[in-house]
Order: C-alpha cells, then sequence, then structure tokens
C-alpha cells in the first residue's frame, strides 16, 4: 500500500520560505501522480500543486502560482513543495497525496482527490 510522510512545516513570518517534502513509498509502478493540498482554519481542503511521475508535468492553484514549485526526486520517491513569499493565508495544515495506475503518471490535476494520503504538517505564517 502506497505510504505518504510529510516533514518540514513550521512557523514562518509573512514574506518568507519553507520548504516541504513528502516521502513516498509503496508504489509498484511508475505510473503515478502526487499532489500537496492544504486546509486552513475553518476552510475546506484545496489543492495547491501536483506533479506527475512520468512527464514530469506540474500544475498549481491560481492563489501559489508564482510563489510555490512543486519538484521531485524520483529515484527518492520525494516531492518538494518550495514555498517563497509566504503569507499569513498560507498557514494551514499541508497534504501530500497520491493517485497511482490508469495512466496518473502523465498529467496531473491539482484539485482532484486522490486515493492515498499522508497525515499532514502544519505551516503557520505569522504577520
Amino acid at each position: 500500500e502506497v505510504q505518504l510522510a510529510e516533514s518540514g512545516g513550521g512557523l514562518v513570518q509573512a514574506g518568507g520560505s519553507l520548504t516541504l517534502s513528502c516521502a513516498a513509498s509503496g508504489f509498484t509502478s511508475d505510473d503515478y501522480a502526487i499532489n500537496w493540498f492544504r486546509q486552513g482554519p475553518g476552510k475546506e481542503r484545496e489543492g495547491v500543486a501536483c506533479i506527475s511521475s512520468g512527464d514530469n508535468s506540474r500544475n498549481y492553484a491560481d492563489s501559489v502560482k508564482g510563489r510555490f514549485t512543486i519538484s521531485s526526486d524520483n529515484t527518492k520517491r520525494t516531492v518538494y513543495l518550495q514555498m517563497n513569499n509566504l503569507r499569513p493565508e498560507d498557514t494551514a495544515v499541508y497534504y501530500c497525496a497520491a493517485e497511482e495506475g490508469s495512466g496518473a503518471g502523465y498529467g496531473c490535476y491539482v484539485h482532484l482527490f486522490p486515493e492515498y494520503w499522508g497525515k499532514g504538517t502544519l505551516v503557520t505564517v505569522s504577520s
């Protein structure tokens, strides 16, 4: 079974940067996509970014374009989310999620809820 573990959350001042990591294990193929979602206080869970293993395509939510960058190290099955110019409204629990098979590795959908989820890591941005 696919397992995901996030790390790298913490407290940062507005305008600062933080990098989250998602260590994945249990994939049985190279056909997968990994997403980052977040859920802020009193808000619904929303997609932030995604990356697909096969064609390395990446997509971002409009709210983070130009500030966040998703990348991957396929040899380590690890995905990173580099977050720059953080804002208080970026405060949330950030979740790593993954989908495998059926062409998931070719093109990804930032707002599509995948099958597998990590437990999340908290990011707090102070003003």
